[in-house]
């Protein structure tokens, strides 16, 4: 039971795609995915879209880029940064120095890390989407 509006994940590897798919059919998220396998477009979509995102999954590595630097460029943006769509780092690369910069550097509201079973993914993504739904921030008015 999601606010209204797509679940963003920025990710360019089609398994961990695959599993986050599954986690929602299992979860019974009825909100539709868009999924952008490079930053670019996913820049782009955010820039143009009419639709109201209910939160975002960024990868913090994708071919060759980090996930700061992108979102680094969002918070940068006036127009962007005004959407308030909640933004979460979701990845296997998970270390202090990275973790700091995100908190400090940029308005990121989570970083959590890929479990390995598929409950365990899960249970984060469940505890991410839950949080969100009960949260009021900007776009919930």
């Amino acid at each position: 039971m999601m606010k209204s509006g797509p679940i963003i994940l920025i990710e360019d590897d089609k398994d961990d795609l695959e599993i986050f798919e599954e986690v929602l059919v299992e979860l019974r998220v009825k909100n539709k995915l868009v999924w952008f396998n490079n930053f670019e477009d996913a820049y782009s979509y955010f820039k143009t879209t009419l639709e109201k995102p209910c939160i975002i999954f960024c990868d913090i590595n994708i071919a060759g880029h980090r996930g700061t630097e992108f979102k680094s460029r969002i918070d940068a943006d006036p127009q962007l940064r005004k959407k308030s769509i909640p933004f979460v780092f979701y990845s296997t690369s998970v270390d202090q120095d990275t973790v700091n910069e995100a908190y400090t550097k940029m308005t990121v509201q989570g970083f959590f890390m890929k479990e390995s079973s598929f409950e365990d993914v899960k249970k984060v993504i469940s505890a991410v989407l839950n949080y969100w739904d009960l949260c009021k921030h900007p776009n919930t008015f």
